[in-house]
């Protein structure tokens, strides 16, 4: 019976994941551009740091992929999946989990994926 016993690591990256694409599908198809990056990744970092569990996470906007997405009518794009690189550590009960988001351009896709468990 105590092999389907939940963990505080099942618990803990259940919550990571959750945090991971809870940021993605709310922030993807913001409206940013290079004077606004720094502000959306703070909201970004922000938002997300008040959840449970949640110990640290940082948010980084590629700038150079940003720069080549921008409207050259209007001078800004939307936030796409690619531009995004994160780190969240989540910490629940007696686990500590590390998670990360990053562009992997072998499958074209931004892709989710644990780094660390402690």
């Amino acid at each position: 019976m105590s092999e389907n016993k939940i963990t505080d690591r099942d618990n803990a990256l259940f919550e990571a994941g959750i945090k991971l694409g809870a940021l993605y599908h709310q922030f993807t198809g913001s409206p940013v551009n290079l004077k606004t990056a720094s502000s959306l990744e703070q909201a970004i970092q922000e938002s997300i740091s008040v959840q449970p569990f949640v110990e640290n996470i940082s948010v980084k906007i590629d700038r150079d992929l940003l720069k080549s997405k921008l409207n050259s009518e209007f001078g800004y794009t939307e936030l796409q999946g690619p531009m995004l690189e994160v780190k969240i550590t989540v910490k629940y009960g007696s686990s500590r989990v590390k998670v990360a988001m990053e562009y992997d351009p072998e499958l074209n896709y931004p892709l989710m994926k644990i780094v660390e468990i402690e």
